[in-house]
């Protein structure tokens, strides 16, 4: 027997309506219907997938995640994507990007969780 991933919680001591709308366009993933503004817990849902729950806390973020995600464009480069993020309230946390294309950037969200952006499989591909 062995556990399945039910929800990738992310802390918050602001709104986390607010924060969930960031991750819902950075990964296209609905809010549940029911949730508000103001609400203290909210969802971003896709069935098959583990649902993104965002859940007020009090404290804040003190110290590097210990565990992130990892994302990886599905129509776009790394750069394209690092780009739009940013565009959407990212802010650029580690370049580590290499002369040669390879590497990542790390981005962190609104409320500062770390996460990477990685290559697509085209420029993986590519190399």
């Amino acid at each position: 027997m062995v556990a399945s991933i039910h929800n990738i919680t992310f802390d918050t001591t602001g709104d986390p309506y607010e924060l969930a709308q960031f991750w819902s366009v950075v990964v296209g993933r609905p809010m549940r219907v029911e949730d508000e503004p103001g609400d203290p817990e909210v969802s971003l849902i896709a069935e098959g997938h583990p649902t993104m729950l965002f859940i007020r806390v009090p404290d804040g973020k003190a110290v590097k995640n210990r565990v992130h995600l990892d994302l990886q464009p599905q129509d776009r480069t790394r750069d394209e994507e690092v780009d739009r993020l940013i565009e959407v309230g990212a802010k650029l946390f580690e370049d580590h990007r290499r002369p040669d294309g390879t590497g990542w950037v790390t981005l962190t969200d609104p409320e500062g969780n770390e996460f990477c952006v990685e290559r697509s499989l085209a420029e993986r591909a590519a190399t």
